[in-house]
Protein backbone atom coordinates (compact mmCIF):
# COMPACT_ATOMS: atom_id res chain seq x y z
CA UNK A 1 0.00 0.00 0.00
CA UNK A 2 2.82 2.42 0.84
CA UNK A 3 4.43 1.76 -2.53
CA UNK A 4 1.17 2.66 -4.28
CA UNK A 5 0.81 5.88 -2.28
CA UNK A 6 4.41 6.90 -3.02
CA UNK A 7 3.87 6.12 -6.71
CA UNK A 8 0.73 8.27 -6.77
CA UNK A 9 2.53 11.12 -5.01
CA UNK A 10 5.41 10.95 -7.50
CA UNK A 11 2.95 10.87 -10.41
CA UNK A 12 1.13 13.94 -9.03
CA UNK A 13 4.41 15.85 -8.85
CA UNK A 14 5.37 14.89 -12.40
CA UNK A 15 1.88 15.81 -13.65
CA UNK A 16 2.21 19.30 -12.24
CA UNK A 17 -0.18 19.01 -9.31
CA UNK A 18 2.39 20.78 -7.11
CA UNK A 19 2.79 24.14 -8.90
CA UNK A 20 4.36 26.13 -6.06
CA UNK A 21 8.00 25.11 -6.09
CA UNK A 22 10.15 24.06 -9.02
CA UNK A 23 13.12 22.59 -7.11
CA UNK A 24 14.98 25.91 -6.82
CA UNK A 25 13.67 27.90 -3.82
CA UNK A 26 14.07 31.16 -5.77
CA UNK A 27 12.22 29.87 -8.86
CA UNK A 28 8.51 29.79 -8.10
CA UNK A 29 5.52 28.86 -10.26
CA UNK A 30 2.38 30.97 -9.90
CA UNK A 31 -0.90 30.32 -11.71
CA UNK A 32 -3.52 32.93 -12.50
CA UNK A 33 -6.95 31.36 -12.00
CA UNK A 34 -10.51 32.60 -11.50
CA UNK A 35 -9.54 33.04 -7.84
CA UNK A 36 -6.48 35.20 -8.61
CA UNK A 37 -2.80 34.45 -8.14
CA UNK A 38 -2.17 30.94 -6.75
CA UNK A 39 -0.28 30.75 -4.53
CA UNK A 40 -0.79 34.35 -3.51
CA UNK A 41 2.15 34.32 -1.09
CA UNK A 42 5.59 32.94 -1.87
CA UNK A 43 8.86 33.04 0.07
CA UNK A 44 12.32 33.57 -1.44
CA UNK A 45 15.86 34.31 -0.25
CA UNK A 46 17.17 37.87 -0.09
CA UNK A 47 20.06 38.93 -2.31
CA UNK A 48 19.61 36.07 -4.78
CA UNK A 49 18.02 36.20 -8.23
CA UNK A 50 14.31 35.27 -8.23
CA UNK A 51 12.30 33.92 -11.13
CA UNK A 52 8.51 33.91 -10.91
CA UNK A 53 7.07 31.64 -13.60
CA UNK A 54 3.54 32.98 -14.03
CA UNK A 55 0.96 31.19 -16.19
CA UNK A 56 -2.50 32.64 -16.78
CA UNK A 57 -4.87 29.66 -16.89
CA UNK A 58 -8.15 31.52 -17.35
CA UNK A 59 -9.60 34.14 -19.64
CA UNK A 60 -12.21 35.05 -17.00
CA UNK A 61 -9.96 37.44 -15.08
CA UNK A 62 -8.67 40.98 -15.10
CA UNK A 63 -5.24 39.63 -14.09
CA UNK A 64 -3.73 39.87 -17.56
CA UNK A 65 -0.69 41.68 -16.15
CA UNK A 66 1.49 41.37 -13.08
CA UNK A 67 2.63 44.65 -11.57
CA UNK A 68 5.24 44.89 -8.80
CA UNK A 69 6.06 48.59 -8.31
CA UNK A 70 8.91 48.03 -5.84
CA UNK A 71 10.82 46.12 -8.53
CA UNK A 72 9.62 48.27 -11.48
CA UNK A 73 7.84 45.27 -13.01
CA UNK A 74 4.85 45.56 -15.34
CA UNK A 75 4.57 42.28 -17.23
CA UNK A 76 1.75 41.15 -19.52
CA UNK A 77 0.51 37.59 -19.00
CA UNK A 78 -0.67 36.01 -22.24
CA UNK A 79 -3.18 33.18 -21.79
CA UNK A 80 -1.63 29.71 -21.42
CA UNK A 81 1.98 30.84 -21.79
CA UNK A 82 4.44 30.67 -18.88
CA UNK A 83 6.09 34.06 -18.38
CA UNK A 84 9.37 34.31 -16.48
CA UNK A 85 9.67 37.42 -14.34
CA UNK A 86 13.19 37.93 -12.96
CA UNK A 87 14.40 40.27 -10.23
CA UNK A 88 16.80 40.30 -7.28
CA UNK A 89 15.40 41.50 -3.94
CA UNK A 90 18.05 43.46 -2.07
CA UNK A 91 16.96 42.65 1.47
CA UNK A 92 14.31 41.08 3.70
CA UNK A 93 10.73 42.33 3.58
CA UNK A 94 7.56 41.95 1.57
CA UNK A 95 7.05 42.80 -2.09
CA UNK A 96 3.42 43.24 -3.13
CA UNK A 97 2.26 42.37 -6.64
CA UNK A 98 -1.16 42.77 -8.24
CA UNK A 99 -3.11 42.85 -11.47
CA UNK A 100 -3.38 46.19 -13.27
CA UNK A 101 -6.80 46.87 -11.70
CA UNK A 102 -5.50 45.94 -8.22
CA UNK A 103 -8.38 43.47 -7.75
CA UNK A 104 -6.11 40.43 -7.33
CA UNK A 105 -2.87 40.63 -5.43
CA UNK A 106 -0.19 38.64 -3.71
CA UNK A 107 3.16 39.05 -2.02
CA UNK A 108 6.69 37.81 -2.15
CA UNK A 109 8.16 37.38 1.32
CA UNK A 110 11.90 37.92 1.18
CA UNK A 111 13.97 36.35 3.99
Amino acid sequence: MRRILWSLAALALVAGCEPTKTGDPNRVAIAVTDAGFEPSTVTVAAGKPVTLVVTRRTTQTCATELIMPAQHINQTLPFGQPVEIRFTPSGPGELRFACAMDMFSGKVIVR
